[in-house]
């Protein structure tokens, strides 16, 4: 697939281009970023293009990730990354982080949002994944005001700097956003039950 661009109100999500290497070296020497996502730690310039060079290019050619830089729609700073990574048979799996100074805005939110609609609508997700390391709560707070139904916790879910962490897990379904979904879902209400 061709990078596109996703807009909301207030954001655009655009392809990542070089010109983003330095605001995104300097975006991920954040403690939280570099503590919890799986951003190398300590984060190089040499990341930074390795990410938008190799990884971002990658991973729209071969269909297996799309990531995504948001700015304001007005123009302005990055203010965030946003990725969509296949896991497989219609699954896939949100990840993001957000620039330090602009938390609290609800950027993320909206952000995440837009991505799960596209997923739907565009790429025939069946089930939009979150996973974040459990004690992460700035990103459950977004996975919840998205809507993100939480299915609980589990172990060694997560490989990060090169330690197994447990992981909360959420997951949003096209019919959570109102929308049919791509294959019949037969919920366990649904089945019948064994005498």
């Amino acid at each position: 697939m061709e990078p596109i661009t996703l807009t909301t109100d207030r954001l655009r999500l655009r392809n990542w281009v070089p010109e983003d290497a330095d605001a995104v070296y300097a975006i991920c020497q954040d403690p939280d970023i570099l503590r919890w996502t799986v951003v190398p730690d300590p984060y190089t310039r040499q990341d930074a293009e390795f990410f938008l060079h190799q990884l971002v290019p990658d991973g729209w050619r071969d269909d297996t990730e799309y990531a995504f830089a948001v700015e304001p729609l007005a123009g302005g700073p990055l203010l965030a990354a946003v990725a969509l990574s296949s896991r497989g048979m219609g699954v896939w799996e949100v990840g993001f982080w957000l620039a330090e100074e602009h938390r609290g805005s609800g950027y993320m939110t909206e952000t995440v949002r837009a991505l799960a609609h596209w997923a739907f609508t565009a790429l025939g997700c069946t089930r939009l994944v979150w996973r974040a390391e459990v004690g992460n709560v700035g990103s459950r707070a977004v996975a919840e005001r998205v809507g993100f139904v939480m299915e609980g916790a589990q172990r060694a879910a997560l490989t990060n700097k090169g330690t197994l962490r447990d992981a909360w897990v959420g997951a949003l379904l096209p019919s959570d956003f109102g929308l049919p979904s791509p294959l019949p879902y037969l919920t366990t209400r649904d089945q019948p039950t064994q005498a």
